[in-house]
């Protein structure tokens, strides 16, 4: 017998043992193979959502620069904020009648923003002396926003006074937070995307995780008024390790300078030859003007979102309840922020001036008819209204980001940004406190709207054109 043979005879003097039997039959029982086809089918869909998320946030070169993870990273602190905003208005709103409920939310605005009122201009300044500290500056602030949503889990059953310092606390991080991560797009900037579009992506990220947030805290409240803070509190956790995950060029400062910006080819007056001082009273005409009208707006987002939230439930609309009236007009100011946003993508190649110009007079004539229309139309114009303000919030302050990026040098912009943000959280400040204030009437409340968005036309429209007529600004000093 050959080699062949000889291997040939060995294969088949083998015997093989057949495979033990699985019980149930091949591949398990039957209600096992269920079970693992039910688990795939269920897993299936949230797989699928997050690498569908993953793909748009990292789309264009994002992922590659680091600002898919910036997007990722602005989501997470949007849905823990608003958890956060769940459990206080459980607290110091829904759960009195009116008229206490006015007395606590105008309490929460006095110890709350007054101090904050002192501390947002130092909080600029401050972050720009430490660029080198960015991602732990961000994470610092998630951290701080977990341990006080705990703290607060103690005292937001009963409102106690012990709940404000910590609001202001979270208060003054979350702007902490706001600032730092204005300063790190333009590092974060992709080749093939604008300023514009990446803000607008950020932007569009936070809208979408605070719309998924306010349910599940709605549903965290049904178990027990401190959950949605320990929910908040995870949610911010998460956020402090991702933080960490950022480019490590997010903490370099190079070639980034103090903001010194003249509205004027010569000194600022009183300065009698000295440089002038960092701030915004000095910022270009048309970044200046464009903040004027952005005040306006976002006054009046601080005064509709009190004045409504009191009148209707008073007065609801409609025949609509007065749970019903509030979530309508919440969800139309949602929408019409995150149509802003979106067309604010879409205008990124259009002059901002004329944008500005633009939603201050959408915006006004939006305010005019729901005041002259509310008696008899207020279930339509009052959402109207609501969503209108959100997109012309969002389209000027996208329009108020390119005046930055196309005037400001990319030296000096992330300091600008900073002063920008605190100037504008302080407007939303003033507007919420005047809709605290007002007697609760329709027609007067959309009247004083009205008032608002005319004062900031009237200081900002005829400049922001006049910069439009001259093609953009000349670029500012820097020291």
């Amino acid at each position: 017998m050959g080699h062949y043979g000889q291997v040939a005879a060995a294969r088949a003097s083998k015997v093989r043992k057949p495979r033990a039997p699985t019980r149930g039959g091949i591949g398990g029982s039957p209600g096992r193979r269920a079970g693992r086809a039910v688990g795939r089918a269920l897993h299936r869909p949230f797989t699928g959502a997050a690498r569908g998320v993953r793909r748009a946030t990292h789309a264009h070169g994002a992922g590659e620069s680091g600002l898919g993870k910036l997007i990722e990273l602005h989501a997470v602190n949007s849905a823990g904020d608003m958890m956060i905003t769940v459990a206080l208005a459980s607290t110091v709103f829904f759960s009195v009648p009116t008229h206490e409920a006015r007395g606590r939310v105008a309490l929460y605005l006095a110890v709350t923003m007054a101090p904050f009122a002192v501390l947002a201009p130092v909080i600029g300044p401050l972050l720009d002396r430490v660029p080198h500290g960015r991602r732990a500056a961000m994470a610092g602030s998630m951290l701080a926003r977990a341990l006080l949503a705990v703290t607060m889990s103690g005292a937001v059953a009963t409102g106690g006074l012990e709940l404000y310092p910590a609001a202001l606390g979270v208060l003054v991080s979350s702007k902490a937070y706001g600032v730092v991560r204005s300063a790190v797009v333009p590092r974060l900037l992709p080749p093939r995307i604008s300023l514009v579009k990446a803000n607008s992506r950020v932007t569009l990220a936070g809208l979408l995780a605070t719309g998924l947030a306010a349910p599940a805290g709605a549903g965290l409240h049904l178990l027990g008024p401190p959950c949605p803070l320990y929910g908040a509190f995870v949610v911010f956790a998460v956020g402090t390790v991702l933080s960490f995950s950022l480019p490590h060029k997010v903490d370099s400062a190079k070639g980034e300078r103090r903001a010194r910006l003249a509205s004027r080819n010569g000194p600022v007056a009183g300065t009698a030859g000295r440089a002038p001082k960092p701030g915004l009273r000095t910022v270009g005409p048309s970044v200046l003007h464009g903040l004027q009208a952005n005040a306006a707006l976002r006054a009046l987002s601080g005064f509709l979102t009190f004045f409504l939230a009191f009148l209707l439930r008073e007065h609801p609309l409609g025949a609509l309840g007065a749970a019903a009236s509030l979530g309508l007009v919440a969800v139309a100011a949602g929408v019409g922020n995150a149509l802003g946003t979106a067309v604010g993508a879409w205008l990124r190649a259009r002059g901002p001036e004329p944008i500005v110009a633009a939603v201050l007079g959408l915006a006004l004539c939006a305010t005019v008819l729901a005041a002259v229309f509310y008696p008899v139309l207020a279930v339509v114009v009052v959402p109207a209204a609501a969503a209108t303000a959100g997109l012309c919030q969002a389209l000027g302050k996208l329009s108020l980001d390119a005046m930055i990026q196309r005037d400001v040098p990319e030296e000096v912009r992330t300091s600008a940004f900073a002063r920008s943000e605190t100037a504008l959280q302080l407007a939303w400040v003033v507007g919420g406190a005047l809709g605290i204030a007002l007697p609760l009437v329709g027609v007067v409340g959309m009247a004083v709207a009205a008032g608002l968005v005319t004062a900031g036309a009237a200081v900002s429209v005829r400049g922001l054109l006049q910069a439009a007529r001259r093609g953009g600004t000349p670029t500012p000093r820097v020291a």
